[in-house]
């Protein structure tokens, strides 16, 4: 016979709210979403970007944490096992295994970017920082000693990339920081960190927020950053460009499609309310993203370096404005060096309680499925991310590469089938009945032919569009690190599908004796 262990719940509301806020706040909302503004049309961006949060954030949502309820309700946490329950057939558990792979590859980079946010902040609190020239330099003369900085940290090459080693050993204090807060468990470790980590991150960026607002140069200010960041060109709207842009950026910001949101669902109890818990941890991420995230990055750029430069440092990437633009601008500030450790502190807190989420899937399934410890199962997935993450810090693209096939392409084509699954498979009204059993709100039946037929059809078309859009190029890259990357992630794959069908075997070995 076998005997399920009683599995770990949320300890409150607050903090279940907190800890889903918290996976979804990263660094894609104080990095990503401003370039992503800047580069499609300013305020002419919010208007996609508020009808795919619409279409596709709320429904995909509300449907992760129903299946997530629904499987921890059956001693499940991960989607293998879960899907299997939906759908009786071989094939849910391979489908499955997609919400276990697209979590571990994404922290396999993610962990390592997040080490950066924390040495930098280290490095700007001792001020071993780069001296900046006098006001009124051109912006390359501002930028070039930081761009220098982050290459001499992470390092450079063709092929073979060598990290200081002050890079490497923060890499190793962060993997062990996760190591340490996930030990602890559910509630004594993720829940307590939200409750102190979301408060401290929002006053951080708040404080931020407040000294870039009073930012004023011969080049501009800071208001006049979020006039342009905001003053909408609506000619951009015939852009289908900008429509996706918006919808990738909804699967960012929202952890949508990455396993993560399903696994801390598990944990909710069987009868809790998901409907408003869901909204409102959705819209303290929004706050977080449109609000703070949208006030930081391009309009101190613009304050300091004009509308026009600004513009070519968005366009020149997410971590060019984060670790070379923004530091540079707090280095010519007073109290520059503090404010600079501000700026990577707060990065460093949204991305280790996103890192503590894309963690726990594969967590939740040692213990679930394999009857683990929850120590000895944090070690083995800490041991696989820290194995697995010397590809992204020693060859090059090799991150480029992970962060395509699962954290832009991976993460649409499960949101995909999440929705079949449940919404077509299971049953459409059985479905419709599980979002809304036990919630203090009842979700509008609007949202029941949305989520049946208005957002699958919108995200196969994101994905057809992607797919032929970006497929080809990325393919077309013949570096041999890439190819090993890319073995590697089919290697993952292949690994986790037969680890699934051994606790299979494992499970039926202990019913039948």
């Amino acid at each position: 016979m076998v005997h399920h262990r009683e599995r770990e719940r949320w300890a409150t509301r607050i903090g279940l709210i907190l800890a889903m806020a918290g996976n979804a706040v990263g660094l894609g909302n104080f990095l990503r979403f401003p370039v992503q503004a800047a580069e499609n049309g300013g305020g002419a961006f919010m208007i996609p970007y508020i009808i795919a949060f619409l279409i596709i954030g709320i429904p995909l949502m509300w449907i992760e944490w129903a299946i997530g309820r629904y499987g921890g309700a059956h001693g499940h946490g991960t989607t293998p096992a879960i899907f299997h329950l939906l759908w009786k057939n071989p094939i849910s558990k391979v489908i499955g295994v997609f919400g276990l792979w697209i979590p571990l590859v994404v922290i396999i980079y993610y962990i390592y970017i997040e080490s950066w946010t924390l040495g930098f902040a280290i490095k700007f609190l001792l001020g071993l920082v780069p001296s900046i020239p006098a006001d009124g330099a051109d912006p390359n003369t501002y930028l070039k000693p930081f761009e220098n900085f982050l290459v001499s940290y992470i390092g450079s090459g063709e092929e073979f990339i060598k990290p200081s080693g002050y890079a490497y050993l923060i890499f190793l204090i962060t993997v062990v920081i996760n190591i340490l807060i996930l030990s602890r468990g559910v509630s004594r470790g993720i829940e307590a960190f939200a409750k102190v980590a979301m408060p401290t991150l929002f006053i951080l960026a708040v404080v931020l927020v407040v000294r870039v607002f009073t930012l004023e140069t011969e080049n501009g200010s800071a208001l006049q950053g979020l006039n342009f960041l905001w003053k909408p060109d609506l000619s951009k709207l015939t852009d289908p460009g900008v429509w996706i842009a918006a919808s990738g950026q909804i699967f960012f910001t929202l952890s949508l499609g990455f396993g993560a949101i399903i696994t801390y669902a598990s944990y909710i109890k069987k009868n809790q309310d998901i409907t408003l818990s869901g909204l409102t941890a959705s819209s303290l991420n929004e706050t977080a993203e449109v609000v703070l995230g949208g006030s930081l990055a391009i309009p101190a750029a613009v304050a300091f370096f004009g509308v026009a430069n600004a513009v070519a440092i968005a366009q020149s990437g997410a971590f060019n404005l984060g670790f070379i633009s923004l530091p540079a601008i707090f280095a010519n500030m007073p109290a520059g060096t503090f404010l600079g450790f501000l700026w990577f502190f707060l990065l460093f807190f949204a991305g280790l309680t996103s890192s503590l989420a894309l963690m726990q899937p594969l967590i939740a399934f040692f213990e679930d499925e394999f009857g683990l410890s929850r120590k000895t199962s944090v070690y083995i997935t800490a041991g696989i991310v820290f194995f697995s993450a010397h590809l992204v810090i020693f060859l090059n693209k090799s991150l480029d590469e992970m962060d395509f096939w699962a954290g832009t392409i991976g993460v649409v084509f499960f949101g995909l089938l999440e929705m079949v699954i449940f919404l077509w498979i299971f049953g459409g009204e059985k479905a419709w009945r599980e979002i809304n059993r036990g919630g203090i709100i009842q979700v509008p039946r609007f949202y029941y032919y949305v989520m049946r037929y208005i957002t699958p059809i919108f995200l196969t078309v994101l994905l057809v569009v992607w797919a032929k859009e970006y497929i080809p190029k990325v393919m077309s890259e013949t570096l041999w690190t890439v190819w090993v990357t890319r073995f590697y992630l089919i290697g993952l794959f292949l690994f986790l599908t037969l680890l699934v069908f051994i606790a299979d075997r494992k499970k039926l070995k202990e019913a039948s004796g």
